[in-house]
Protein backbone atom coordinates (compact mmCIF):
# COMPACT_ATOMS: atom_id res chain seq x y z
CA UNK A 1 0.00 0.00 0.00
CA UNK A 2 1.47 3.43 -0.91
CA UNK A 3 2.74 5.54 1.97
CA UNK A 4 0.96 8.76 2.84
CA UNK A 5 2.41 11.47 0.60
CA UNK A 6 4.25 14.42 2.16
CA UNK A 7 2.07 17.51 2.37
CA UNK A 8 2.68 21.17 1.59
CA UNK A 9 0.96 24.52 1.97
CA UNK A 10 1.52 27.55 -0.26
CA UNK A 11 1.25 31.22 0.69
CA UNK A 12 1.20 33.56 -2.31
CA UNK A 13 1.95 37.05 -1.03
CA UNK A 14 1.38 40.39 -2.71
CA UNK A 15 -1.17 43.20 -2.84
CA UNK A 16 -0.93 43.06 -6.62
CA UNK A 17 -2.41 39.54 -6.55
CA UNK A 18 -5.42 40.60 -4.49
CA UNK A 19 -5.96 43.70 -6.66
CA UNK A 20 -6.08 41.51 -9.75
CA UNK A 21 -3.14 43.35 -11.32
CA UNK A 22 -1.03 40.17 -11.47
CA UNK A 23 -2.23 36.60 -12.03
CA UNK A 24 -0.86 34.11 -9.49
CA UNK A 25 0.79 31.51 -11.73
CA UNK A 26 3.34 30.60 -9.05
CA UNK A 27 0.86 28.59 -6.97
CA UNK A 28 -0.24 26.50 -9.94
CA UNK A 29 3.39 25.80 -10.88
CA UNK A 30 4.36 24.84 -7.32
CA UNK A 31 1.31 22.58 -7.00
CA UNK A 32 2.30 20.70 -10.13
CA UNK A 33 5.97 20.59 -9.12
CA UNK A 34 5.29 19.27 -5.63
CA UNK A 35 2.74 16.76 -6.86
CA UNK A 36 5.35 15.54 -9.30
CA UNK A 37 7.59 14.76 -6.34
CA UNK A 38 4.89 12.51 -4.92
CA UNK A 39 3.58 15.13 -2.51
CA UNK A 40 0.16 16.63 -1.91
CA UNK A 41 -0.64 20.32 -1.60
CA UNK A 42 -3.36 20.55 1.04
CA UNK A 43 -3.82 24.31 1.25
CA UNK A 44 -3.03 27.44 -0.80
CA UNK A 45 -3.90 31.04 0.09
CA UNK A 46 -3.29 34.54 -1.27
CA UNK A 47 -2.28 37.20 1.25
CA UNK A 48 -1.58 40.94 1.29
CA UNK A 49 1.80 42.47 2.04
CA UNK A 50 0.91 42.78 5.73
CA UNK A 51 3.21 41.35 8.37
CA UNK A 52 0.46 40.41 10.82
CA UNK A 53 -1.67 38.67 8.18
CA UNK A 54 1.27 36.68 6.83
CA UNK A 55 2.51 35.77 10.32
CA UNK A 56 -0.93 34.57 11.39
CA UNK A 57 -1.27 32.34 8.33
CA UNK A 58 2.24 30.98 8.86
CA UNK A 59 1.51 30.15 12.50
CA UNK A 60 -1.61 28.27 11.44
CA UNK A 61 0.35 26.35 8.84
CA UNK A 62 3.05 25.43 11.34
CA UNK A 63 0.42 24.12 13.76
CA UNK A 64 -0.88 21.85 10.99
CA UNK A 65 2.76 20.75 10.46
CA UNK A 66 2.97 19.95 6.74
CA UNK A 67 6.31 18.73 5.46
CA UNK A 68 6.83 21.98 3.56
CA UNK A 69 5.45 25.49 3.51
CA UNK A 70 6.21 27.60 0.45
CA UNK A 71 5.84 31.36 0.36
CA UNK A 72 6.15 33.36 -2.84
CA UNK A 73 6.68 37.10 -3.01
CA UNK A 74 7.85 39.79 -0.63
CA UNK A 75 11.62 39.17 -0.63
CA UNK A 76 12.72 42.29 -2.54
CA UNK A 77 14.37 45.56 -1.49
CA UNK A 78 11.28 47.76 -1.09
CA UNK A 79 9.47 48.58 2.13
CA UNK A 80 6.38 46.60 1.16
CA UNK A 81 8.47 43.40 0.78
CA UNK A 82 7.68 42.08 4.25
CA UNK A 83 7.61 38.30 4.04
CA UNK A 84 10.76 37.69 6.06
CA UNK A 85 9.66 40.12 8.77
CA UNK A 86 6.48 38.02 9.01
CA UNK A 87 8.53 34.82 9.20
CA UNK A 88 10.53 36.33 12.04
CA UNK A 89 7.31 37.23 13.86
CA UNK A 90 5.71 33.83 13.31
CA UNK A 91 8.72 31.79 14.37
CA UNK A 92 10.28 34.03 17.02
CA UNK A 93 13.55 34.10 15.09
CA UNK A 94 14.97 37.62 14.68
CA UNK A 95 16.22 38.92 11.35
CA UNK A 96 20.00 39.00 11.09
CA UNK A 97 22.38 39.91 8.31
CA UNK A 98 23.50 36.62 6.78
CA UNK A 99 27.09 36.77 5.41
CA UNK A 100 26.46 34.30 2.58
CA UNK A 101 23.23 36.01 1.57
CA UNK A 102 25.04 39.35 1.56
CA UNK A 103 27.76 37.85 -0.65
CA UNK A 104 25.08 36.62 -3.09
CA UNK A 105 23.42 40.03 -3.25
CA UNK A 106 26.76 41.81 -3.71
CA UNK A 107 27.83 39.44 -6.49
CA UNK A 108 24.53 39.91 -8.30
CA UNK A 109 24.76 43.71 -8.25
CA UNK A 110 28.33 43.61 -9.50
CA UNK A 111 27.10 41.52 -12.42
CA UNK A 112 24.18 43.86 -13.04
CA UNK A 113 26.40 46.94 -12.92
CA UNK A 114 28.95 45.37 -15.27
CA UNK A 115 26.14 44.63 -17.72
CA UNK A 116 24.85 48.19 -17.47
CA UNK A 117 21.51 47.16 -15.93
CA UNK A 118 22.06 49.24 -12.78
CA UNK A 119 24.11 52.40 -12.34
CA UNK A 120 26.40 51.19 -9.55
CA UNK A 121 27.08 47.98 -7.57
CA UNK A 122 27.15 49.48 -4.07
CA UNK A 123 25.42 47.65 -1.24
CA UNK A 124 22.81 50.26 -0.39
CA UNK A 125 20.45 49.75 2.57
CA UNK A 126 17.58 48.47 0.34
CA UNK A 127 19.95 45.94 -1.20
CA UNK A 128 21.33 44.87 2.17
CA UNK A 129 17.74 44.35 3.30
CA UNK A 130 17.58 41.28 1.03
CA UNK A 131 20.35 39.66 3.10
CA UNK A 132 18.47 40.02 6.40
CA UNK A 133 17.29 36.48 7.12
CA UNK A 134 15.59 34.83 10.12
CA UNK A 135 18.11 33.28 12.51
CA UNK A 136 18.97 29.74 11.42
CA UNK A 137 17.95 30.26 7.78
CA UNK A 138 19.93 29.14 4.75
CA UNK A 139 20.11 31.43 1.69
CA UNK A 140 19.29 29.86 -1.69
CA UNK A 141 21.16 31.22 -4.69
CA UNK A 142 18.96 33.08 -7.16
CA UNK A 143 20.48 32.58 -10.64
CA UNK A 144 18.01 35.01 -12.25
CA UNK A 145 17.33 37.87 -9.83
CA UNK A 146 18.86 39.64 -6.86
CA UNK A 147 16.94 38.40 -3.81
CA UNK A 148 18.11 35.02 -2.47
CA UNK A 149 15.53 32.41 -1.64
CA UNK A 150 15.35 31.38 2.01
CA UNK A 151 15.26 27.92 3.54
CA UNK A 152 14.34 27.68 7.22
CA UNK A 153 14.33 24.18 8.79
CA UNK A 154 11.87 24.07 11.66
CA UNK A 155 10.99 21.27 14.05
CA UNK A 156 8.40 19.55 11.85
CA UNK A 157 8.26 21.72 8.74
CA UNK A 158 10.66 23.00 6.12
CA UNK A 159 9.81 26.63 5.33
CA UNK A 160 10.82 27.81 1.85
CA UNK A 161 10.52 31.50 0.93
CA UNK A 162 10.75 32.30 -2.78
CA UNK A 163 10.63 35.48 -4.87
CA UNK A 164 7.37 36.39 -6.55
CA UNK A 165 8.82 36.80 -10.05
CA UNK A 166 7.96 33.46 -11.71
CA UNK A 167 11.27 33.09 -13.53
CA UNK A 168 13.21 33.62 -10.31
CA UNK A 169 10.97 31.33 -8.29
CA UNK A 170 11.27 28.47 -10.79
CA UNK A 171 15.04 28.88 -11.15
CA UNK A 172 15.62 28.64 -7.40
CA UNK A 173 13.34 25.62 -6.98
CA UNK A 174 14.96 23.73 -9.84
CA UNK A 175 18.56 24.54 -8.88
CA UNK A 176 19.58 25.53 -5.36
CA UNK A 177 16.48 24.16 -3.59
CA UNK A 178 16.43 20.78 -5.36
CA UNK A 179 19.12 19.04 -3.21
CA UNK A 180 17.35 20.09 0.00
CA UNK A 181 14.02 18.73 -1.23
CA UNK A 182 15.58 15.44 -2.23
CA UNK A 183 17.17 15.08 1.20
CA UNK A 184 13.88 15.91 2.90
CA UNK A 185 11.47 13.90 0.74
CA UNK A 186 13.62 11.08 -0.57
CA UNK A 187 12.79 9.47 -3.88
CA UNK A 188 9.08 10.02 -4.30
CA UNK A 189 7.04 9.22 -7.37
CA UNK A 190 4.09 10.65 -9.22
CA UNK A 191 2.32 9.49 -12.38
CA UNK A 192 -0.69 10.66 -14.31
CA UNK A 193 -2.87 9.57 -17.21
CA UNK A 194 -5.39 11.55 -19.24
CA UNK A 195 -8.22 10.06 -21.26
CA UNK A 196 -10.37 11.94 -23.77
CA UNK A 197 -13.83 10.45 -24.18
CA UNK A 198 -16.49 10.89 -26.85
CA UNK A 199 -19.05 11.46 -24.11
CA UNK A 200 -20.43 14.93 -23.41
CA UNK A 201 -22.55 13.93 -20.41
CA UNK A 202 -20.60 13.90 -17.15
CA UNK A 203 -23.51 12.32 -15.28
CA UNK A 204 -23.18 9.28 -17.54
CA UNK A 205 -19.54 8.90 -16.59
CA UNK A 206 -20.00 9.49 -12.85
CA UNK A 207 -21.07 5.95 -11.87
CA UNK A 208 -18.17 4.40 -13.78
CA UNK A 209 -15.62 6.76 -12.23
CA UNK A 210 -17.04 6.08 -8.79
CA UNK A 211 -16.78 2.34 -9.30
CA UNK A 212 -13.17 2.49 -10.47
CA UNK A 213 -12.30 4.99 -7.73
CA UNK A 214 -13.55 2.59 -5.07
CA UNK A 215 -11.56 -0.24 -6.62
CA UNK A 216 -8.39 1.89 -6.72
CA UNK A 217 -8.55 4.13 -3.62
CA UNK A 218 -4.97 5.36 -4.03
CA UNK A 219 -5.61 6.75 -7.51
CA UNK A 220 -7.23 10.16 -7.91
CA UNK A 221 -9.82 10.03 -10.71
CA UNK A 222 -11.67 13.11 -11.90
CA UNK A 223 -13.71 14.03 -14.97
CA UNK A 224 -13.28 17.55 -16.28
CA UNK A 225 -16.35 18.94 -17.99
CA UNK A 226 -16.23 22.51 -19.30
CA UNK A 227 -19.59 22.89 -21.03
CA UNK A 228 -22.58 21.11 -22.53
CA UNK A 229 -23.11 20.54 -26.23
CA UNK A 230 -22.97 17.97 -29.02
CA UNK A 231 -19.29 18.65 -29.72
CA UNK A 232 -18.15 18.42 -26.09
CA UNK A 233 -15.69 15.64 -25.28
CA UNK A 234 -15.03 15.13 -21.59
CA UNK A 235 -11.52 14.51 -20.34
CA UNK A 236 -10.77 12.14 -17.46
CA UNK A 237 -7.69 12.62 -15.32
CA UNK A 238 -6.02 9.90 -13.23
CA UNK A 239 -3.03 10.43 -10.95
CA UNK A 240 -1.24 8.66 -8.13
CA UNK A 241 1.63 9.26 -5.73
CA UNK A 242 3.78 6.45 -4.34
CA UNK A 243 7.20 5.94 -2.76
CA UNK A 244 8.78 5.45 -6.22
CA UNK A 245 7.94 6.61 -9.76
CA UNK A 246 7.61 2.99 -10.84
CA UNK A 247 4.99 2.22 -8.19
CA UNK A 248 3.04 5.37 -9.06
CA UNK A 249 3.08 4.49 -12.75
CA UNK A 250 1.92 0.95 -12.03
CA UNK A 251 -1.04 2.24 -9.99
CA UNK A 252 -2.15 4.63 -12.70
CA UNK A 253 -1.73 2.07 -15.48
CA UNK A 254 -3.78 -0.58 -13.67
CA UNK A 255 -6.58 1.86 -12.85
CA UNK A 256 -6.46 3.27 -16.38
CA UNK A 257 -6.82 -0.14 -18.00
CA UNK A 258 -9.72 -0.99 -15.71
CA UNK A 259 -11.44 2.30 -16.49
CA UNK A 260 -10.91 1.91 -20.24
CA UNK A 261 -12.55 -1.49 -20.02
CA UNK A 262 -15.57 -0.20 -18.12
CA UNK A 263 -15.97 2.73 -20.52
CA UNK A 264 -15.88 0.36 -23.51
CA UNK A 265 -18.54 -1.84 -21.91
CA UNK A 266 -20.71 1.26 -21.51
CA UNK A 267 -20.24 2.23 -25.17
CA UNK A 268 -17.94 5.17 -24.45
CA UNK A 269 -14.83 5.55 -26.61
CA UNK A 270 -11.71 6.87 -24.86
CA UNK A 271 -8.26 7.70 -26.17
CA UNK A 272 -5.13 8.37 -24.18
CA UNK A 273 -3.67 11.85 -24.38
CA UNK A 274 0.05 12.69 -24.27
CA UNK A 275 1.49 13.56 -20.88
CA UNK A 276 1.64 17.26 -20.06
Amino acid sequence: MPAHPPTAEILAIGNELLLGEVVDTNTAWLCRFFTGLGGKVQRAVVLPDEVEAIAAELQGALRRAPALVFTTGGLGPTEDDRTLAAVAMATGRPLEEHPEALRMVAARYRELAAAGFVAEPDLTPPRCKMAMLPRGAIPLDNPVGAAPGVLLPLERTLLVCLPGVPEEMKAIVQSSLAPHLQARLGRAGFAELRLLTDCGDESRLAPLLGEVGRAFPHVYIKSRARAFGPQVRIQIYLSAAAPTPEEAQALVEEAGRHLEGRLAEAGVYAERLPAL
